[in-house]
C-alpha cells in the first residue's frame, strides 16, 4: 500500500510541478517587473513557436523518432509565405500555401525515414541543412517585412485586456487536441506501442511505418503553422529566422519526462517544462543575463534533472522494494527490490 502510494506520488511530474512553482514564486516575489501584464504577455509571446513544435515532437520521440529540421522548416514555411505575401496573395491563400509546404517538407522527411529505413536523425540532420538553403534559394539573404496590419496585429496584440498573446492561442488550441489523441485514443496507444517496441507492435498489426510517416506529417504541418506564428511575431520573413530552436524543442520534450528511447512521456510534464524554461529565460533576462549564458542554463538544466531522474529512479525502487518486502515478507534481505518501471525493464 505504502509501496502504491509513492509509485503515485513521486513522478517526475510532480516533481517538475513543484519546481516549477517555486521557480515562479520566486519571480514573483524577487524579480521586478516579472508580473507585470507587458511582461508576462512577452514572455508568454517569445515560446509560442517552441510550444507549438513541442507537440509533435512528443509523439516522435514517443515513437522513437526525432525530427532535427524543424526550425528549418519553420524558416522555409516563413519564406514561403513572405514571398508570396510580397506577390500580392491573400493571407488565406498563403497561409494554404504555408501548410501544404509544411507538409510536403514533413512528407520528404516521413519517405526517407520509412520507405528507404533511414535513421530519422540522419535524415533529419541532413534536411536540417537542406530547407533551410532552400529558403535561401528563395529569397537569398533579403527578408520580408511589410505585411498587412491584420496580420501584424496579430503577432503583437492580446487577448482583449489580458496578458495572454494571440499568438499563444494556436497552441492552447492544438495541446488539448494533441493530449487526448496522445491518452485517450486507440492512434495514441499504436504510438506508444511503436516506441515501446516496434516489431511486437508490427506483429500485433499496428502499421508502424504509416504511422511514423503520419508523424513526420503532422510534425511539418505544425511546424508551418510555427511559421505563421512566428513571422507575424517578428513582421519579418527570412531564411535565417529561428535557428537553433530545434534544440530548445527537443529540451522541452526531454526535460518534460519523454523518454529519449521511446515508449514514455506525457504532454503534461512536456507542458511544466515549458512554463519552467520560459520563466528561467524571462528571469535571467530581466536579470540583463544574455542569451548565450541563458543558452548555458537551459544545457545544464537539462543535464541536472536527467541525473536528478535517474538517481530517483534508483532511489524510489529502494524503498519501494524496502516497503514490499516488509509488508508482504516476500523478499529477502539480499533479493533486490524492483519498482514497477525497473520491473518492467528488466523483463523486456
Amino acid at each position: 500500500m505504502k509501496a502504491a502510494v509513492i509509485e503515485r506520488v513521486a513522478t517526475w511530474e510532480n516533481f517538475l510541478a513543484v519546481l516549477t512553482l517555486a521557480v515562479l514564486a520566486y519571480a514573483v516575489a524577487a524579480v521586478p517587473n516579472f508580473a507585470t501584464n507587458f511582461n508576462l504577455s512577452q514572455a508568454i509571446a517569445g515560446v509560442s513557436e517552441r510550444a507549438l513544435i513541442v507537440l509533435p515532437m512528443v509523439f516522435l520521440i514517443i515513437a522513437r523518432e526525432i525530427d532535427l529540421s524543424v526550425a528549418s522548416i519553420l524558416a522555409l514555411c516563413s519564406v514561403v509565405f513572405g514571398v508570396l505575401i510580397q506577390a500580392g496573395a491573400p493571407l488565406g491563400v498563403a497561409a494554404v500555401a504555408v501548410l501544404a509546404a509544411g507538409a510536403l517538407a514533413g512528407a520528404f522527411n516521413g519517405a526517407l525515414v520509412t520507405w528507404f529505413g533511414l535513421p530519422s536523425l540522419v535524415v533529419t540532420l541532413g534536411t536540417m541543412a537542406m530547407f533551410r538553403g532552400i529558403g535561401y534559394i528563395i529569397l537569398g539573404s533579403d527578408s520580408v517585412n511589410e505585411f498587412p496590419d491584420a496580420f501584424t496585429d496579430f503577432g503583437i496584440n492580446t487577448v482583449g485586456d489580458s496578458a495572454i498573446p494571440w499568438t499563444i492561442v494556436p497552441f492552447l488550441v492544438l495541446a488539448p487536441v494533441f493530449a487526448i489523441v496522445l491518452q485517450w485514443t486507440a492512434i495514441g496507444r499504436r504510438i506508444y506501442a511503436v516506441g515501446g517496441s516496434p516489431d511486437a507492435a508490427r506483429y500485433a498489426g499496428v502499421k508502424v511505418d504509416r504511422i511514423r510517416l503520419c508523424l513526420f506529417v503532422v510534425s511539418g504541418v505544425v511546424c508551418a503553422i510555427a511559421s505563421i506564428v512566428f513571422t507575424a511575431r517578428l513582421a519579418n520573413a527570412r531564411a535565417d529566422n529561428a535557428v537553433g530552436l530545434e534544440l530548445d524543442v527537443i529540451t522541452i520534450a526531454l526535460l518534460g519526462g519523454v523518454n529519449v528511447f521511446g515508449g514514455r512521456g506525457k504532454l503534461t510534464g512536456v507542458l511544466y517544462a515549458l512554463v519552467l524554461i520560459a520563466t528561467l529565460r524571462n528571469v535571467l533576462g530581466l536579470r540583463q543575463i544574455g542569451g548565450d549564458a541563458q543558452g548555458t542554463v537551459i544545457g545544464l538544466l537539462l543535464i541536472l534533472s536527467l541525473l536528478l531522474s535517474t538517481t530517483a529512479q534508483r532511489v524510489y525502487g529502494v524503498v519501494a522494494g524496502w516497503l514490499r518486502s516488509a509488508g508482504s515478507g516476500g523478499a529477502g534481505p539480499g533479493d533486490p527490490p524492483l519498482s514497477t518501471s525497473n520491473a518492467r525493464e528488466r523483463r523486456k
